[in-house]
Order: structure tokens, then C-alpha cells, then sequence
């Protein structure tokens, strides 16, 4: 009697699509500019500020 095997199926689930999308669409984005966008706003920090850790660095 010949033993059956299990067939491996692979099955694509929602979140491997929305995966697939952004990578898809931050690759087109690459493309077209040349180079990765960044949406987020970089934070710069004031020189005038007080900063304690910064001041110890400096001593050094």
C-alpha cells in the first residue's frame, strides 16, 4: 500500500498582499525620484537649548 504525501500548499494570505503592495509601491517610488522619500519631518534640535549630555561630551 503506497503511502500518499501531503501536498505543500502555499496559500497568499491579506497580510502577504499588503506586503507585496508596499514593497511594490515603495519600489516604483525609488524609481521615479531615484532615491528613497522620507514623508516624516525630521526633528531639529535648537543649538540654544540647554543640553547636559552635550555639554559633558564637549569637556571631554
Amino acid at each position: 500500500m503506497a503511502v500518499k504525501k501531503k501536498k505543500n500548499r502555499k496559500r497568499i494570505t491579506e497580510r502577504d498582499y499588503i506586503k507585496a503592495q508596499r514593497r511594490a509601491s515603495r519600489l516604483e517610488e525609488i524609481e521615479a525620484h531615484g532615491k528613497p522619500v522620507s514623508f516624516r519631518p525630521v526633528v531639529v534640535r535648537s543649538k540654544k537649548v540647554y543640553d547636559r549630555k552635550r555639554v559633558k561630551r564637549e569637556d571631554f
